[in-house]
């Protein structure tokens, strides 16, 4: 009896986990909301999963809002690769958007690969920042 109930306690602390670890807060604005990604990478983590999520919510609390979601990445690779790369980004921060209800026709995206950096410089501290999916306000 002992060990029935204590699987019942852990399955119920597993789900109280899972429903307490959400971090989903609408902004107060849209403009230069940014999603960071890993090296060489379009996917999106569970951090900026949350971003999007409440940028999600804020479109949806308000219809008229269109955005304009521009993927960059660091200063390595060639121009070509980076600039796939950013659409990559855009594209993976949009379709988190969609799936969660925006209707895809209010946001458009962009790739500005390596051109336009948020920070300038070399190496990891600086590459890390230039890695994003960044939302305007259009």
């Amino acid at each position: 009896m002992k060990i029935k109930n204590f699987a019942l306690l852990a399955g119920a602390a597993g789900i109280l986990a899972a429903c307490g670890g959400s971090n989903i807060v609408e902004p107060a604005n849209l403009n230069d909301q940014r999603v960071f990604f890993a090296f060489n990478s379009s996917e999106i983590s569970d951090e900026a999963r949350d971003n999007l999520l409440g940028q999600a919510l804020y479109m949806k609390n308000h219809a008229d809002t269109k955005i304009q979601i521009a993927g960059n990445c660091d200063e390595r690779g060639s121009t070509e690769y980076n600039l796939a790369l950013g659409a990559r980004r855009a594209n993976a921060a949009k379709a988190v958007l969609v799936n969660d209800g925006v209707q895809a026709n209010r946001i458009s995206t962009i790739s500005y690969g390596k051109e336009r950096p948020l920070v300038k410089g070399t190496g990891e501290e600086v590459w890390k920042w230039n890695r994003n999916a960044t939302t305007t306000v259009k």
